[in-house]
């Protein structure tokens, strides 16, 4: 038996955990186990074994920043996909990532947004109201972190 096939515990920062049966993994494997993470588009975990590490640093859109929200989420996750295309990735890649917004009430958009591009599979993330970012009039920043390759 490897440890592809064994029980894993994973423990959440909140207390929960969630067990669950691992097969080989083909490149991440996603827990979103409940409803709420389902609908809030993120994985409660993501588990890698291998790969090479990319640490993506905060982006945000380099359209004028009088460009609506959507608009400048796209152009982000379009940068970031780019970006991991670069190293033989790409968004499917990313484990975890955390947001930065301005406008609480944009919370509900980015989530549609995020549902829209990665369809399943979530990352981990976190959802951070902010004051203010680099230049005004930006309204979202995504850092993240991918892992390509391995199993």
């Amino acid at each position: 038996m490897t440890i592809g096939h064994i029980t894993r515990y994973i423990g959440i920062a909140a207390g929960l955990c969630v067990a669950a049966w691992a097969a080989p993994l083909d490149a991440k494997q996603c827990y979103a186990p409940d409803a709420r993470a389902q609908e809030r588009a993120f994985s409660r975990a993501v588990i890698t074994e291998g790969g090479k590490s990319i640490w993506l640093g905060g982006q945000t859109a380099s359209l004028p920043p009088s460009a609506d929200f959507d608009t400048q989420v796209r152009q982000i996750f379009a940068s970031l996909d780019q970006t991991l295309k670069s190293q033989g990735g790409s968004l499917k890649d990313m484990v975890t990532m955390t947001v930065f917004i301005t406008d609480a009430r944009l919370g509900d958009r980015f989530v549609q947004l995020r549902k829209e591009i990665f369809k399943e599979c979530f990352p981990a993330s976190a959802l951070i109201t902010v004051t203010g970012l680099a230049v005004p009039g930006l309204m979202v920043e995504v850092q993240g972190i991918a892992v390509v390759g391995g199993k």
